[in-house]
């Protein structure tokens, strides 16, 4: 690693085959815990590379625990996160949205590194027990339109460097490969990121996967469609700045949407918005979210289409439907 080390700190960066191999190291335990944690910090001052980025998620993929779902028709939505604003769990909201539209929805998400409260920390206070099981997860696709990944049962290869993530406190690389390695590979996905270079090398890698997918940024730094300033959505036929009002609303205060100081005042404002009990700002952040997702698709018409589904969904009681029936 001391050789890897020092080609780096002198401004080089890694082949694809050579992010590839590290990677497969450190997930095999071949560095301690200081030489990891320096390999790590070198990406904290400078961005990754394409190639860096196509050699990690490649040996993750190739150390997943496989999985057998039907993904041929569904959707995954997620964030980088690290984006540092302490925002309800919109991603997560909105998958429960579209759930209840009828769309499937195969999600994958962690415990929080970099934030307070991530999927599976929120997931797990209100009551859902991961599984593992093919079987169990597609019982619960077929039933709910969801299920849940939860990113350790599926990439033990990371569990090495997860004591490394929380006590760093701060978005590494690894936040940005999370959204690249769902190992069910669903069709569609739809990914925030904290910033527009990562949000082009994400363009990039997809584009050569000839994967359907569309990338979202709040311009004034979220790794969602936060309303709180115009949103720049990406997808395999362009780019184009939306403003809140050409999503269907108004803008909204950064205040209006943070998540609760604790994972149990979060769970409690998820499942309050899911009953339909949500401010107006924080109904209209995820609805904004699960709209663009279901227009993704290309299956349910207009974005005003898509966006009255997700209203019927959230207003009718479907997405909680959808919550409750996962959980139980």
């Amino acid at each position: 690693m001391k050789e890897i080390l020092q080609y780096l700190f002198n401004h080089h960066t890694l082949s694809k085959s050579e992010a590839k191999a590290i990677m497969i190291e450190i997930a095999q335990n071949k560095f301690n815990a200081t030489e990891v944690t320096a390999f790590i910090s070198i990406f904290l001052m400078r961005n990754i590379t394409l190639p860096e980025l196509e050699g990690f998620r490649e040996a993750l993929l190739q150390m997943a625990v496989p999985v057998d779902l039907d993904a041929s028709d569904a959707i995954d939505v997620v964030g980088t996160g690290g984006d540092g604003k302490n925002t309800i769990n919109i991603s997560t909201l909105a998958s429960f949205v579209i759930a209840g539209t009828g769309q499937k929805v195969i999600k994958h998400g962690n415990y929080g590194a970099s934030t307070i409260t991530g999927a599976s920390n929120l997931l797990e206070e209100l009551g859902y027990q991961f599984k593992i099981s093919s079987e169990e997860l597609n019982d619960d696709l077929q039933k709910t339109n969801i299920c849940f990944l939860h990113a350790p049962y599926f990439h033990p290869a990371l569990k090495s460097v997860v004591s490394l993530r929380k006590s760093l406190g701060l978005r590494t690389f690894f936040n940005l490969l999370g959204p690249l390695v769902n190992p069910a590979k669903p069709k569609y996905s739809m990914i925030g990121t904290y910033n527009l270079e990562i949000a082009r090398i994400y363009q990039y890698l997809l584009q050569k996967d000839e994967k359907d997918f569309v990338l979202v940024h709040g311009m004034d730094g979220y790794d969602e469609i936060s309303l709180t300033q115009d949103s720049k959505i990406i997808t395999k036929e362009g780019e184009k700045i939306y403003s809140p009002e050409e999503l269907g609303f108004e803008a909204v205060t950064p205040q209006s949407i943070e998540a609760g100081k604790n994972t149990q005042e979060t769970a409690k404002i998820f499942r309050n918005i899911l009953e339909g009990k949500g401010a107006e700002s924080q109904n209209a952040v995820v609805l904004a979210n699960a709209a663009v997702a279901l227009h993704h698709t290309n299956k349910f018409g207009n974005y005003e289409n898509c966006l009255n589904l997700a209203k019927e969904s959230l207003f009718s009681g479907k997405a909680l439907n959808s919550l409750d029936s996962l959980i139980n």
